[in-house]
């Protein structure tokens, strides 16, 4: 039976390099390319995937609540980040919220098919560029839970609505893309600026990019 996958990065040629390759292995097949966060939930509801390669920046939901979401909705489907971040919190992260395998971008093509295959044989995959970047950053700093993220201050939808903001979306575009009132997400833009004691946009999109829940060419 083959693998099935779906691919999830906002880079169309990106997306189209990773559906030649991967289309080269006889027991592998590309179901569906999301290009959002959002589209990547989605299509991950409907299209049943064995795997998903999910970037860990993407836009409208990051990889990391993308992968938190579609664990929750069907534990059974193996989520694989394709990252250029090789720090410890947003690989940590991305396992917390799920994944069964990190993989950087730069790394060889067969890294992530050595990954696919290694998921799907019930295995956490890290690549060896990653682990080695982690251990290096724990001998450096031991006690990461002491240090006060995103992750640890925002809950899970107060994520979502920073990023949205960030990315410029207004108060009425963000209630319509998380499916909730304009008043909800006033309260949570409200109880963000408090949070992390921050006043205006420009400062909360500054510190969304520096905490990698959305990049600039997202």
């Amino acid at each position: 039976m083959s693998t099935r996958i779906l691919i999830a990065d906002d880079h169309k040629m990106v997306r189209e390099g990773l559906r030649v390759l991967i289309s080269r292995e006889s027991e592998m097949e590309i179901l569906a390319e999301a290009e959002t966060g959002q589209q990547t939930v989605a299509l991950a509801a409907t299209k049943m995937p064995h795997v998903v390669v999910v970037d860990v920046a993407m836009p409208d939901l990051n990889g990391i609540e993308a992968t938190r979401q579609i664990v929750s909705m069907n534990p059974g489907i193996k989520i694989v980040a394709l990252s250029m971040h090789s720090n410890r919190r947003f690989v940590a992260e991305m396992f917390k919220a799920g994944a069964a395998g990190y993989v950087l971008k730069n790394s060889a093509f067969e890294e992530l098919t050595r990954a696919i295959r290694a998921v799907m044989s019930g295995h956490t995959y890290i690549s060896p560029a990653v682990a080695g970047g982690v251990v290096e950053d724990f001998v450096r700093n031991p006690s990461p839970s002491r240090v006060s993220s995103v992750f640890t201050i925002l809950t899970d939808r107060e994520r979502e609505v920073l990023q949205l903001m960030s990315e410029g979306r207004s108060t009425k575009e963000t209630a319509g893309a998380l499916k909730v009132s304009v008043k909800t997400v006033e309260t949570h833009r409200r109880h963000i600026m408090d949070k992390l004691n921050l006043h205006s946009v420009a400062e909360l999109t500054k510190y969304a990019i520096r905490e990698g829940i959305t990049s600039m060419d997202c």
